[in-house]
């Protein structure tokens, strides 16, 4: 494991040298979260049909998306599958086949540092933003829930990187992975809960949902804090979202192997 800390070491600092686009992502992340809030509290202020029609008082509407703010700073994947596909394509992988790296783990690393950079920089103006609407923001809903959350949002992050890195193979086949980059991110935008609560949904759908990995990608950990899942559903959710960190971890094995037979490099 000492080289794969190494990597995350070395990661941390490259990525410290982009602290400024990371501040400026940052920033301007807060433009449609606060349009969100906006939009939520004119709805609440037109009547009392909001709350029936979406389960939630206003207070817990916002914390939702509060929070959604924090689990993605905390979780999402930066630009991992674009730089696997490139080392794909452009030979770079060539190397890693020589030593011995693992280069999922190797990935994984590098996404651990981009995370710990990227939190560094986003955690100030995000602390801010929070203090600016400290009136909405709540402590977890129980024991069970502060101790259930940081091992779900563990299981978040994992799962989307396997998902990023599984669908980055796809350069093994394909020239160009861009459409099939954004159709995952528009699944993962909309079925996981961060446009909005997926118990606004119909319950048929929300059923059909919760056997994909979708809402464990966002609103599973943030339902836990909040205490909407709880008891049973709680130990139901966390199992379910860790068969899917080991199902997607082993899609990702997959693709990686069948990949490399396919893989050819030339040149020296």
């Amino acid at each position: 494991m000492r080289k794969y800390l190494h990597v995350i070491n070395i990661g941390i600092q490259s990525n410290l040298a982009y602290r400024f686009n990371y501040l400026t992502r940052t920033l301007f992340s807060f433009i449609p979260l606060f349009a969100m809030l906006s939009l939520w509290r004119t709805v609440y202020a037109s009547g009392d049909s909001a709350r029936e029609h979406s389960g939630y008082t206003e207070t817990q509407i916002l914390f939702y998306y509060l929070l959604v703010a924090v689990v993605d700073v905390l979780t999402a994947v930066n630009e991992d599958d674009w730089q696997i596909a490139a080392d794909i394509r452009e030979g770079n992988i060539s190397q890693f086949l020589l030593k011995p790296v693992d280069y999922l783990t190797y990935r994984l690393s590098l996404f651990v540092a981009g995370r710990l950079a990227y939190v560094a920089m986003a955690s100030l103006p995000l602390v801010l933003f929070l203090w600016c609407f400290r009136s909405n923001v709540a402590a977890p809903a129980s024991l069970a829930a502060a101790l259930a959350f940081p091992l779900s949002l563990v299981m978040t992050a994992l799962l989307q990187f396997f998902l990023s890195y599984a669908m980055a193979m796809l350069a093994f086949w394909l020239l160009e992975i861009s459409t099939f980059i954004f159709i995952l991110f528009a699944f993962e935008y909309l079925a996981s809960g961060h446009m909005f609560p997926l118990d606004m949904l119909p319950p048929g759908l929300q059923r059909v949902l919760a056997f994909t990995p979708f809402p464990y990608q966002m609103y599973f950990p943030v339902s836990v804090y909040m205490g909407r899942a709880a008891g049973a559903e709680l130990v139901q959710g966390l199992v379910m979202q860790f068969a899917w960190v080991v199902a997607a971890y082993g899609f990702a094995r997959f693709m990686w192997y069948r990949g490399i037979k396919k893989y050819a490099a030339f040149g020296g």
